[in-house]
């Protein structure tokens, strides 16, 4: 059985399984439909009911087919794959995340089986594989992210009524329990979920412990800072200060921050509307605009059947996956990437116990007295990665290798590809526009046919002569070509075998593979450096944060720095070791572990919540000490938002590039440039054919 007709029993099967789940859910409607009309139901409750048992129906009908799915190795790792990237926004809800998964899959698998019948209609084959590939992987983070992020923004609004039924409740009651649970029932069914949860995780018996279950699965930092507010609360009772209420100046900085988020992302997201499907787009017009140019223009076989056409095909889907990458990370809302504790690399780890990979290894990394040595540490320190230089080491040679040997292979089947396009192509006739004949196809082919059995003759060597190629070629024409096609043919023929012969790696290619290489091997070290700058600026809400619970805090009576400390611990995610590092040393000398933890965390408006920590030791009260701390608040708000208002400007310019580079490399690197070449080339011909007529 060929590869296309594996592919194709492939998608018909999957297009049949999705047919056959649409027909299904389709019947159950109309059956559904048939027993409401049978029953006589014509009132406006019992046709909802009807609609509810529908969607029961559905529910249990994807529900089977989780379980199903879930039993088969193949496709229970990508359910699984699916589940994880949901189960932040579904927690504690099993039925709810299994439907939601099953729902995600289903749509996923339907819109790949109808991207792949596209490609296959097109051009079956290898690369028709590759294409399949590349779409499926695009697809299925495309649909995700777009997914995830339109839950993620329901459940922010959804957040902003919660905090404002919770402040009005609280106003009722005075009692923040019973605010949380009223407020639950009339918020929206995602916030909703997770304020029961805040309020089962505050009521239990070791509410300390709750909440730190808790803050494993909420899926973002409002809602943690908000069972973290409400636990201050119930723990030291709310105080009245100048503004009021300091809960209720919590939640309405909370609510604050919700707002400029969703802004933010509304803005994003109308900015950078469909630029990923227009940047997906070319991969479907690569083989239909290759068709019209060599229907149109026959020249052109020459220029996509060789090799310059496999460089300009390779680069136009390069381009396509590094814009669709680059669009991915400037659409990037993750308010906190950054996870202590997380992205270890365990193979590097066994790699490393190699004697050789290790000898390498130990050789490439700076000595600690040297000054780069405390760069790159630095580095791995700021930029939040959890891997030692070792490991970082071993990563950078992999990849320098990998790219070495990708480089290499491909300037090696380039070659083979040429070599073979020499041999077998067609005779160019010299016509510059419309179609060939069956006729002219024919003797093109034909022609081809005795070039290459001449240049086997010739045991394919680029040093033979025109004397002697010409003298065969009469031998086996036998009398039927003229001398002047003769001695064209023989020139077409030497210059073949010299095209032939120079089809060989050449130096400045290894060259060329070496550069990929090293840009491979310096990957890793761009990606810390980005990982570093964007993570400044998660650092900085996490100050904010910390501003907010100490803005709470500081109006406690007794309250200590340590105490401080162990509250800004709970909640901090970025600052976790550094915070746990400093609580270790803190019994051995308070302003001794304060200045260990300056030096662990380097960002300026942190050091400065530091130092007010250090004069709270004992010169000044922690009130004292944090006296200026609302106005701090409200400059670090306008702050972010002027930050916020450059990055989505700069974004959207940056987003608008990528997003259309595709389209311009594949119109101008695939058809326009080939076709001006092609078009100097033919004048040039047709120059020489002028000349030779005088």
């Amino acid at each position: 059985m060929s590869l296309k007709e594996i592919l194709l029993w492939v998608l018909l099967i999957s297009g049949g399984c999705f047919a056959l789940l649409y027909v299904t859910l389709w019947w159950l409607r109309k059956r559904n439909g048939h027993a409401i009309r049978r029953g006589r139901i014509h009132s406006v409750r019992e046709g909802r009911k009807g609609k509810a048992v529908l969607q029961r129906q559905m529910q249990s009908a994807m529900h089977r087919l989780y379980t199903i799915g879930m039993r088969f190795p193949v496709t229970s790792g990508y359910i699984t794959s699916v589940r994880k990237r949901l189960s932040g926004l579904h927690a504690y809800d099993e039925y709810k995340l299994r439907l939601e998964t099953m729902k995600m899959t289903l749509f996923i698998w339907g819109a790949f089986a109808c991207s792949g019948v596209v490609l296959l209609m097109m051009k079956p084959g290898i690369e028709f594989a590759i294409l399949a590939l590349l779409c499926g992987v695009v697809i299925n983070s495309l649909i995700l992210d777009m997914a995830i992020s339109r839950m993620e923004k329901r459940l922010l609004a959804q957040m902003i009524e919660l905090f404002a039924n919770v402040r009005h409740h609280y106003h009722q009651h005075g009692m923040m329990e019973e605010a949380i649970s009223e407020a639950a029932d009339l918020a929206g069914a995602e916030a909703g979920r997770h304020a029961r949860l805040i309020h089962e995780a505050l009521t239990d018996a070791d509410p300390h412990e709750a909440l730190e279950r808790y803050y494993e699965s909420a899926p973002n930092r409002f809602l943690k800072a908000f069972a973290g507010i409400s636990y201050m609360v119930m723990e030291f009772g709310d105080r009245i200060e100048e503004g009021g209420s300091i809960y209720l100046k919590g939640l309405g900085s909370l609510a604050r921050e919700i707002q400029l988020e969703l802004l933010r992302r509304n803005k994003l997201d109308y900015l950078l509307k469909s630029l990923n499907v227009i940047a997906l787009a070319p991969v479907f017009f690569t083989m239909p605009i290759e068709r019209w140019a060599r229907s149109s223009f026959p020249s052109m076989d020459e220029f996509y059947q060789g090799k310059w056409g496999f460089i300009t095909k390779l680069s136009v889907y390069i381009v396509i996956i590094v814009s669709y990458f680059l669009l991915q990370k400037l659409q990037q809302t993750d308010e906190t990437g950054y996870r202590a504790g997380k992205g270890r690399r365990v193979w590097e780890q066994k790699l490393y116990r190699l004697p050789i990979i290790r000898n390498v290894v130990d050789a490439l990394i700076p000595r600690q007295h040297m000054p780069s040595y405390f760069q790159l540490t630095r580095l791995l320190k700021e930029s939040g990665a959890e891997v030692k230089l070792e490991w970082l080491y071993i990563r950078r040679i992999t990849l320098f290798i990998a790219g070495l040997v990708f480089s290499i292979s491909t300037v090696f089947i380039l070659h083979q590809a040429e070599k073979t396009h020499i041999l077998h192509a067609p005779v160019q006739s010299g016509q510059m526009f419309g179609r060939l004949g069956p006729a002219e196809k024919k003797e093109a082919f034909k022609q081809s046919e005795i070039d290459r059995k001449m240049m086997h003759a010739l045991n394919l060597r680029a040093d033979s002569t025109y004397e002697q190629t010409y003298a065969a070629l009469k031998q086996v024409s036998g009398g039927r070509y003229t001398p002047e096609q003769l001695s064209e043919n023989t020139r077409r023929i030497l210059q073949k075998l010299e095209a032939w012969n120079e089809e060989y790696i050449k130096w400045w290619e290894v060259l060329i593979s070496l550069v990929a290489g090293y840009v491979a091997y310096q990957m890793p070290m761009l990606l810390l450096y980005l990982q570093r700058k964007m993570r400044r600026l998660d650092m900085r809400h996490e100050v904010y944060q910390f501003q907010t619970v100490i803005s709470i805090l500081r109006a406690m009576e007794r309250m200590s720095v340590e105490e401080i400390l162990e509250w800004l611990n709970r909640f901090s995610v970025i600052f976790k070791r550094p915070l746990q590092k400093c609580l270790l040393h803190y019994e051995h000398g308070p302003e001794a572990a304060l200045d260990l933890l300056k030096e662990e965390a380097p960002l300026p408006e942190f050091q400065r919540l530091v130092d007010k920590l250090h004069l709270s030791l004992g010169k000044i009260t922690i009130r004292e000490a944090f006296d200026d701390l609302d106005s701090h608040m409200s400059y670090y708000f306008e702050q972010r938002k002027q930050e916020y208002e450059k990055i989505i400007d700069s974004k959207a310019i940056w987003g608008r590039l990528i997003g259309f580079a595709p389209m311009y490399g594949l119109i101008f690197l695939y058809l326009v440039i080939p076709l001006i070449g092609m078009s100097f080339v033919q004048m040039d011909n047709y120059y020489e054919q002028i000349q030779k007529i005088q």
